[in-house]
């Protein structure tokens, strides 16, 4: 984002600098002639448009669907825990204590992961762990309800890993950054060298949206790491409704984990 806004600075003060010195070389026009501010809003707000379109796309994308997936995640740790309350009362207590354990995992040390678009391998040990307890309840009628909800939490959390990644190619943004420089060292060329103080002010307030437009992609698109981001809110409230079923069933129990996620030592 701070690159966005610097190689946008440098091109307006370019256009300046080439409307200064270049411009009497190459037109042979009046000093005070020149693009009238009308004419730099009109074609202008067509690359504006463009923009903005990619805003809504990814917004209505990756955003969205991080969003979605991580609220879809949550509702499945949460059945977990609703659906061990059917298993026997040994399998009911570890597979409630994974899934504390498990959303632990996923709020401080996952989360903070998927701003670098990575994930961690925190929470994959309590899956591991859920796996390894729907084992001894084969043949169980609670085990199809188990494996059914931990099959969801597997593809929300996937999909939650997916769309941290940036969707838009690293060449598209290039491209519309290009284009930004290209556009306003142009508009700059074309200013009046006199009387200009208000196209100058048109200017750079187009600059400065263009620039914010162009962030506000860069930001939407990484769901979990820019501005605008999606907050671990419901993996967070999944959590604090498992801790309560783990110690209401089970208040002489300790959590086989630390408050980051991480399984205690034996």
């Amino acid at each position: 984002m701070i690159l966005v806004i610097v190689v946008a600075a440098l091109a307006l003060l370019a256009g300046l600098a080439a409307n200064r010195w270049l411009r009497p070389l190459l037109l042979s026009e009046d000093d005070d002639t020149g693009m009238a501010v009308k004419d730099l809003v009109g074609p202008l707000l067509t690359l504006t448009v463009l923009l903005l379109a990619f805003v809504l796309v990814t917004a209505n994308g990756s955003y969205g669907k991080a969003e979605v997936a991580s609220r879809g995640e949550a509702r499945a740790v949460d059945q977990l825990v609703e659906t061990a309350e059917y298993a026997p009362e040994a399998q009911r207590a570890r597979i409630q204590a994974d899934a504390v354990c498990y959303a632990r995992a996923v709020r401080t040390q996952e989360w903070p992961a998927m701003s670098d678009g990575k994930g961690s391998p925190a929470p994959s040990v309590w899956s591991t762990d859920f796996r390894t307890t729907f084992r001894s309840l084969e043949g169980k009628p609670v085990f199809g309800m188990l494996i059914a909800a931990d099959n969801k939490r597997s593809d929300e959390r996937e999909e939650r890993l997916t769309q941290a990644t940036p969707s838009i190619p690293g060449a598209i943004f290039w491209f519309l950054l290009a284009t930004l420089i290209i556009t306003v060292t142009a508009l700059g060329i074309c200013l009046p060298r006199r009387n200009n103080r208000g196209q100058i002010i048109t200017l750079v307030v187009i600059t400065a949206l263009l620039t914010t437009t162009l962030c506000i992609i860069r930001d939407v698109d990484r769901p979990f790491g820019g501005i605008v981001n999606v907050e671990p809110t419901a993996i967070a409230e999944a959590e604090r409704q498992a801790v309560r079923d783990f110690t209401t069933n089970h208040p002489a129990s300790e959590l086989p984990c630390d408050d980051q996620g991480n399984r205690r030592a034996a």
